[in-house]
Formats: C-alpha cells, structure tokens, sequence
C-alpha cells in the first residue's frame, strides 16, 4: 500500500504563549491536491513551514511520503529534503539576490552531488517547463518580473522531482494580471508531474480551481474537511458558510441574490484562544455549549465539521440562507 504523500497527526506549533497551531491532523493522498483555507492568522503558513521543517513542532507528527521527519537532525533530514519543496509567497524575498537563476534553481542539484554539466542541462529543461527562456538563467532576481521570479521558485521547487509540494500563497504577491497564468502553470505541472500538493490560500476562487480536497482553519485549529465538490456545494461549518458568502463570483445577478453574513469582533488572538468552540465568539449562531465544550468532529462521510450543530448527515443551519445578528439561546 503506498504510503500518504503527506500526514500530519495533532500538529501543534506554539511559539511562547501564542498558540499558532494547536491539534491539525490531515492526510494527502500521493497526487492530491488539498487547499488549506482560513483567514490571515488562523495558522495555515505556520503548518506550511512544519511540514517542510523550517520550524521544528512543539508537538505531533509530521510524516512525508511515510517516513517521520518531525524531529530529525539536520543532517538526517536532508537525506529526505527531495521529497517536500516550498515555494513561498513573496518571490522577491525567497530568491537570493547574490545568485544568478541558473544557480538558485539548480542549488537543490548541487547539494545532492550532481555535476555541474548535468545540473545546467537539467537546469535548463525545467525553465523551460515553467515558461522561461535557456537564457533567464543568466539573471540576477531583481532583473525580472514578479511573474517571472516565481515561475523561477517553482523550478527550484519541482527540479527535484518532490513527492509534496507546499504552495504558500503563490500568487498573492502578483499583479492580478499574472495570477491567472502561474495558477495556470501549476495546474499544468502537477496534472503532469503528478505531485502531491498542500495549497495554502486565502483565495476560494483559486481553490476551486485547483483543489481536490479542502481544510478549513481557524485560530490554529482545523473545523472542517471535505472534497471540494461537497465544501463548496453544502458547508457544514458556520466559519466555511461565512468564508464562501465573502467570495466574490464573477455572475453579477448571483453576487447581488447572495445573503451577506456578518461575523461579530476580529479574529481572536492566539494568546488567549477563546474557551469552548474558537470561532463562538463570531457565530451568530454561537449558544451556551459552544462557549464551555470543545466541539469534537462530526463525521460527514466526506470529511468532517467540527461543530455543535452540525449532523451527522452534514445537515445544520445555513448563515448564507438564514442570517442572524444575535446570538442563538439553543440547547443541544
């Protein structure tokens, strides 16, 4: 049986007192695509970076094509470094500016040992899968386009044939202009090379797009799975229901039918989760148990939803049809 290209088990990543990432566990599949959704400090970027060990966990296990990496040494780790690759959201600031691109795409080749001809010629094949000429690699970073500096990320990413890829917002620091052809280019290149990919984003037009399956996180823990069909067709969570209502669509007669859900106060700090379900401080719908139980995942035979009142066949109120501004005085 082949092994998952990525699993994680009750992944918790604290930094002091601010609880980045408290309890995720999820698996991919060899192949799949799975997006990890949420707002900005909810902790996506955070398992990002423990899934490639830029960060060592507090806590849980990171296994990478089978073998658990979560607490090797540096030099065991980097006999399993061509199995994960990063690229990150800001080009610009992940190349370095003191190398030519030829040589920051094929650095990876070069602390495996393989010879400078080879490197160069393999260097070259994959600028030209990305969409660049044999002679970008003769630039410096600064000498190109922010489309063109991550298309040179994602070479350096995928020249060692990795089992997982993590894409960390890698379109966000783009002009709109260019988000389109690289979301393009990794759809192309992962239906082609066939890695696995864990897709951090904020972005929900992008992740239909690209995603087999879909995270949802909020303040540092998961609240609900699913394959993208049945996340974007019937949200079991509130938080999922309130994320796909802020998603604009390009139909205006939709966008103006759609019920606009209003959440209550900021995202929490992760100083100080609130107690009971994360998100009750938020939910319209929040009522007594939500503010004293944590709500264990129901099991929606497509994922889950972690949610006092979601059902186990995924039913439960829907704050895109039937809005609230006051809290509910409900019982389970």
């Amino acid at each position: 049986m082949t092994a998952p290209a990525l699993e994680l088990v009750d992944l918790v990543m604290h930094f002091g007192a601010v609880r980045a990432v408290d309890g995720v566990s999820l698996t991919i599949q060899p192949g799949q695509v799975m997006a990890l959704v949420g707002e900005s400090g909810s902790g996506k970027s955070t398992v990002g970076r423990c899934v490639v060990r830029l960060l060592e966990p507090t806590a849980g296990t990171v296994r990478v094509a089978g073998p658990d990496i979560t607490h090797l040494s540096r030099r065991r780790l980097r006999a399993h470094r061509e199995d994960v690759s990063i690229v990150f959201q800001d080009p610009a600031g992940s190349l370095d500016p003191r190398m030519v691109v030829g040589d920051i795409v094929g650095e990876p080749l070069r602390l495996g040992g393989v010879s400078r001809r080879d490197r160069d010629e393999r260097v070259r094949a994959e600028l030209g899968r990305v969409g660049l000429r044999a002679e970008v690699a003769r630039r410096f970073p600064h000498e190109l386009s922010g489309g063109q500096r991550q298309r040179v990320s994602i070479a350096r990413a995928l020249i060692s044939s990795p089992t997982l890829l993590v894409a960390d917002e890698p379109t966000s620091a783009l002009d709109v202009s260019v988000q389109a052809a690289v979301l393009n280019l990794l759809a192309d290149l992962q239906r082609d090379l066939g890695f696995a990919c864990l897709f951090i984003t904020h972005d929900l037009s992008a992740v239909e797009y690209l995603a087999d399956e879909i995270a949802v996180m909020y303040l540092g823990q998961l609240v609900e799975q699913g394959s993208r069909e049945r996340v974007f067709a019937q949200p079991a969570h509130p938080y999922t229901q309130a994320l796909l209502a802020a998603a604009p669509v390009a139909d205006p007669s939709r966008q103006r039918a759609r019920t606009r859900v209003l959440l209550g106060d900021d995202l929490p700090s992760a100083l100080d989760p609130p107690s009971g379900c994360r998100f009750h401080t938020r939910c319209p719908l929040a009522f007594d148990r939500c503010l004293a139980e944590v709500p264990e995942p129901v099991d929606l035979g497509d994922g889950t939803a972690a949610c006092h009142l979601v059902q186990p066949d995924g039913t439960g109120p829907d704050l895109r049809t039937t809005p609230t501004t006051a809290r509910t005085e409900r019982h389970a």
